[in-house]
């Protein structure tokens, strides 16, 4: 236990800075993808530089959070850091598409470490009654990590050089490095136990395998190829393999007895749809205002800071509000604020104004915010404190699988759609002339200025009105995740976090009911 609040500061401080590296890492390489590409060639493999680092640091999490419960948090955030940085430094020295892929798995290993172990240190190390507007500081970084990402990434490839989307990883690390190393002091005792090597290779398996079918399926290969099937029956298999595993190990890495509560089960499932509404208002948004709107690229990124501030308002004062309220009533309270903003998103049209999407924008935001800070105190809420790790890196391997699969499936039937809304529009037209080489399968293919100048104004409006409708009819199908996020929240029993007097290794809140 950290005995002053200038060490509790120091360690939090560092906390912060690695759940801001790990999180935002993603979407700050995806914006320089354009200018990798151009340097580095291999415009056939892009697809492995984002599905290497998501693959390792996903199947990363729930493992290094099992770990953590069995030999101690610090060694293993500690060799976190040190892996993401090391990661980071290769990835700058890449000098083709493969090798830098190779350098992101690394970067994907350290990340898996980092960001559940976080959340868990900082539960150990704060004192009970400053938990709930910590948690909420934390939640607000990781929700803000999706937004600024983006704009430092492109800020640096336009202005830098894109190596330095990397590099600004290593005085940030060594910064937490030095934080954590010097003032985080753990006092548990933490018991050696047998490691579940069966679940861990079944779990990484059947992880790699659904990764790189959702992110090779209608790009690299077709849907129905023998490469995507077979990898996605390689799925089904490892998952009732793991299954099994977990049902038999000693220590399971994770264990499903956990899921017998129902707060615990609840919040899980609500991470894992809320998660998916999330991302797609933050993937789409961009689209609608630079393609259907014509705005730049700078202005279909600052439309989402004020989601950003939304996010930041409900995760931290849901973090104030769990001590006063059941996580449940604020959960019910700010999910409702997500399906009503969805289904707002669903009305716009290409006459709709700026304000008013921000509008939604920031609805949206207050709809999702608490959902980093409540679902993160609630997932830890019944478990004991050697069960911490593993409870904190379920939920966020959860959020990060429901985000992943929301990208690809929406991003099919989004596709699928613009494709048939331009097959109608052009046949009660006339065959128009188009560019040449313009791919409407890429809706970032509208996107270019310059693309956008050469084709005539009336094809441009049926484009744009087509795309439009494509996105919007996406946003109406993803109302069902948010409505069923809030219907697991419906679903919550009816706890709330409650400060008590300070008990042995810190494990210090008591069940309410």
């Amino acid at each position: 236990m950290i005995k002053t609040s200038n060490q509790t500061g120091m360690v939090l401080a560092g906390l912060l800075l690695s759940i801001l590296m790990a999180s935002m890492d993603n979407t700050i390489v995806a914006t320089a993808m354009g200018s990798i590409i151009g340097d580095l060639g291999g415009l056939d493999k892009f697809v492995w530089v984002t599905s290497a680092y998501m693959v390792a640091e996903m199947a990363g999490m729930p493992i290094f959070g099992k770990l953590s419960d069995m030999y101690g948090r610090k060694r293993f955030f500690v060799f976190g850091i040190i892996v993401f940085m090391l990661g980071s430094a290769l990835c700058g020295t890449a000098t083709s598409i493969v090798q830098l892929s190779i350098y992101r798995a690394i970067q994907g290993i350290g990340g898996g470490a980092l960001v559940p172990i976080a959340f868990t240190i900082m539960f150990d190390v704060v004192k009970p009654e400053s938990r709930g507007k910590l948690m909420g500081m934390f939640g607000a970084v990781f929700g803000m990590s999706s937004i600024f990402g983006p704009l430092l990434g492109a800020y640096i490839t336009d202005y830098i050089q894109w190596e330095w989307i990397f590099y600004i990883n290593l005085p940030l690390g060594l910064i937490a490095f030095l934080m954590i190393a010097s003032f985080y002091k753990e006092s548990h005792q933490h018991a050696k136990q047998r490691i579940d090597w069966a679940g861990a290779l079944t779990l990484v398996g059947a992880i790699v395998c659904l990764m790189f079918a959702l992110e090779l399926g209608g790009k690299t290969y077709a849907w129905g190829s023998t490469t995507i099937i077979s990898l996605f029956t390689g799925f089904a298999l490892l998952a009732v393999g793991f299954i099994y595993a977990e049902t038999k190990a000693e220590e399971p890495i994770i264990s499903f007895r956990m899921f017998r509560s129902r707060l615990y089960a609840a919040s899980n499932s609500i991470a894992m749809l809320s998660g998916a509404a999330f991302i797609l208002a933050s993937v789409y948004i961009p689209i609608y205002i630079q393609g259907v709107l014509g705005g730049s690229a700078t202005n279909s990124g600052l439309v989402l800071l004020p989601m950003m501030l939304g996010t930041v308002v409900t995760a931290t004062a849901g973090g104030f509000l769990i001590s006063k309220y059941s996580y449940r009533a604020i959960l019910i309270a700010t999910l409702i604020m997500l399906v009503a903003g969805i289904a707002l998103l669903t009305t716009l049209t290409p006459s709709s104004s700026r304000l008013l999407i921000t509008t939604y924008m920031i609805l949206v935001g207050l709809g999702i915010g608490a959902s980093f800070s409540v679902l993160s105190n609630a997932a830890i809420h019944s478990v004991s404190a050697n069960q911490r790790g593993a409870a904190s890196s379920t939920l966020n391997f959860l959020r990060s699988l429901g985000m992943t699969i929301s990208i690809t499936l929406f991003g099919i039937i989004q596709s699928h759609s613009l494709t048939r809304h331009l097959t109608d529009s052009f046949t009660s037209s006339g065959q128009l002339a188009l560019p040449q080489g313009l791919d409407f399968n890429d809706p970032h293919a509208l996107l270019d200025p310059v693309t956008r100048s050469q084709i005539p104004e009336q094809v441009l409006s049926q484009i744009t009105e087509s795309l439009s409708s494509s996105i919007v009819t996406t946003f109406a199908l993803g109302i069902i995740p948010a409505v069923l996020a809030l219907t697991a929240a419906l679903a919550m029993s009816r706890e709330k976090f409650v400060v008590v007097v300070e008990e042995e290794a810190n494990d210090s809140f008591v069940v309410s009911h």
